[in-house]
């Protein structure tokens, strides 16, 4: 039995068995080690893989002949070549059948030989051919680890997921009906991966360390995301005390469930807006069955991954309908696409950027490519009719992207109304403030917009210079640091004092005792994961609004973020002891 404490970051426990997920973006994988009898498997899911990457490079290059000419389609010669060498194929057989491992690690490791070896090589030309090389593995990888999930289909029951890292585009692709729990080695509260097990109302702990290489497929494992421990093959005595613990937790939530249809409302009468952050609109019946008042974010980036072709008007327009019609009359605010950071689409040529949290992503990719914006936005519009709907630009910098994004909008609105399809004229429009530049130049922005969400996940990742997915920097990720509640206390102060209102959609929000804090600085409106609104509202509940703004206040005056958490953590004990203690 094996214990290790990373991240909790969606509340639980689950036992059950484990399944190991490579993901096929990285040559650093872990080791997957397999029986006698699985090496054939292995070899023969390899050399699956080689036949599927060979089709599929044979296909880009026929349709480039067509259209860019033989000579300039050539180069995909060379990938062939390189898939089949008979020495590498060689090299991944022996090293599966001598080290015993799974396909992917074996070729990852040959790979990252070659690459070695060409870097070495003073002939510049052969030092070219490592980009080849890096592209070709990258695609049979992927084809491995499609494999992968074509194998955790096969497994009875519900299995634990555990992975190196688990990007949006595969946490989006797995089947949901198949999987307890989440754990990665690497990732903060915020990562996707994080929000993705919020979402399916799940536990998940990240920043499990080197954990991976202490696993094999189907050993038994305890996750309890409330407290971030991972506890592999537990003995009978350690099972029947997190059953336990895992009763209480069911019960604690049953208490909390009776609270779904009540506002949330401070005991002296201030009544705070709890929506929730959704990815997909089936999820509406979530948002409803934990007390939502609405959808305060709608991630809409999901619809471009993991599919052949860009998502059409009509396809966007029947969603955002049905998220409308599932929650009406409450509101619906969604997000333009953010794709760039961590999550692309395959049908997008994004290209690989030094630093992608600082470059072409969000608003700044949706105004370079209007095409792609303005049919989503024409989407929106048409399923606005109804009035509850409303638009937030994400990653905004300043007045420029609200201007030119406007500019944009109202070409859709021309378009729809020379067509005669009805919308909303006098949707409204939003900022996400997730950027410093814009908390700073809060008082002019509000002058273009008519809400603001602060979006604190990226906000505390710019403002503390500290990225957010990397787990030996996640002590640096403080929600309560002074820089922090100082930008969110300006924004809201400027917000309204234009008269507009300011909500919160960032994962900071789920913690009770921050979310006191957020209703003494004057929040209006609370958004997070559905799964996390029965707490919230516990503690909204719990406090008078008087007593919540002296709080924040207080919280104020602190010269660092622990002082400052620590001192909300005892005045949520004050006043709600059970989720203190929890």
């Amino acid at each position: 039995m094996k214990e290790y404490k990373g991240i909790g970051v969606s509340p639980g426990i689950a036992i059950g068995k484990v399944f190991i997920l490579h993901s096929g973006g990285s040559f650093n994988l872990p080791k997957r080690s397999v029986s006698l009898e699985q090496i054939s498997n292995e070899i023969a899911r390899f050399e699956e893989a080689l036949t599927r990457t060979r089709t599929e490079i044979l296909g880009i290059r026929r349709k480039l002949s067509g259209q860019i000419g033989r000579e300039s389609s050539d180069i995909f010669t060379a990938h062939l070549l390189i898939l089949e060498d008979r020495t590498l194929i060689e090299d991944v057989i022996e090293v599966i059948k001598g080290e015993k491992v799974g396909a992917e690690y074996a070729f990852a490791a040959v790979i990252q030989r070659y690459f070695q070896a060409f870097s070495q090589i003073n002939d510049e030309y052969l030092k070219e051919r490592i980009s080849d090389i890096r592209d070709v593995g990258k695609r049979l990888l992927s084809n491995l680890c499609g494999e992968e999930k074509k194998r955790l289909e096969e497994f009875q029951g519900k299995v634990i997921i555990a992975s190196h890292d688990l990007s949006p585009s595969d946490t989006a692709s797995l089947d949901r009906n198949k999987v307890m729990a989440f754990m990665t080695e690497i990732g903060g509260a915020t990562s996707h991966t994080a929000i993705l097990g919020r979402s399916l109302e799940i536990p998940a702990v990240v920043g499990l360390e080197e954990i991976v290489n202490e696993l094999q497929d189907e050993d038994t494992i305890i996750v309890d995301g409330t407290h971030g421990v991972v506890i592999i093959n537990p003995d009978s005595a350690t099972i029947d005390k997190f059953n336990s613990q895992g009763n209480r937790f069911i019960q604690l939530t049953g208490e909390l469930d009776k609270l779904r249809d009540l506002p949330a409302e401070t005991l002296d009468g201030k009544h705070i807006i709890l929506a929730a952050n959704i990815e997909f609109h089936h999820e509406a019946s979530s948002v409803i069955s934990h007390g939502g008042e609405g959808v305060g974010l709608f991630r809409t980036e999901y619809f471009y991954m993991n599919r052949a072709t860009l998502p059409t008007e009509q396809e966007q327009y029947e969603s955002y309908r049905n998220i409308a019609q599932a929650v009406h009359p409450h509101s619906v605010v969604i997000r333009t696409l953010d794709l760039g950071g961590d999550k692309f689409a395959s049908t997008l040529e994004i290209p690989h950027e030094m630093n992608p949290y600082l470059g072409w992503r969000a608003i700044r990719f949706c105004l370079t490519r209007t095409d792609i914006f303005k049919t989503q936005l024409r989407a929106i519009l048409r399923a606005s009719a109804p009035g509850n709907l409303k638009i937030m630009y994400p990653m905004v910098t300043g007045v420029y992207e609200i201007r030119a994004a406007r500019e944009i909008l109202n070409e859709a609105k021309s378009e729809l109304e020379n067509e005669g399809i009805p919308f909303n004229k006098n949707i409204p429009i939003g900022a996400m403030i997730e950027i410093p530049s814009a908390a700073l130049a809060s008082d002019v922005l509000a002058k273009e917009v008519d809400f603001f969400s602060l979006g604190t996940n990226d906000l505390i990742q710019y403002v503390l210079a500290i990225d957010r997915m990397n787990e030996k920097i996640a002590y640096l990720y403080e929600p309560t640091h002074p820089a922090i509640i100082r930008l969110i206390d300006l924004t809201i102060r400027n917000g309204h004092g234009h008269n507009i209102w300011v909500g919160s959609c960032g994962e900071m929000s789920s913690d009770p005792a921050i979310a006191i804090l957020l209703v003494g600085l004057g929040i209006d409106e609370i958004s997070a994961s559905p799964v996390m609104l029965p707490k919230i509202k516990k503690a909204i509940r719990s406090i008078r609004y008087s007593d919540a703004k002296e709080i924040a206040q207080k919280a104020l005056a602190f010269h660092t973020g622990k002082e400052s958490y620590a001192f909300l953590k005892e005045k949520l004990k004050d006043v709600c002891a059970e989720l203190a203690d929890e």
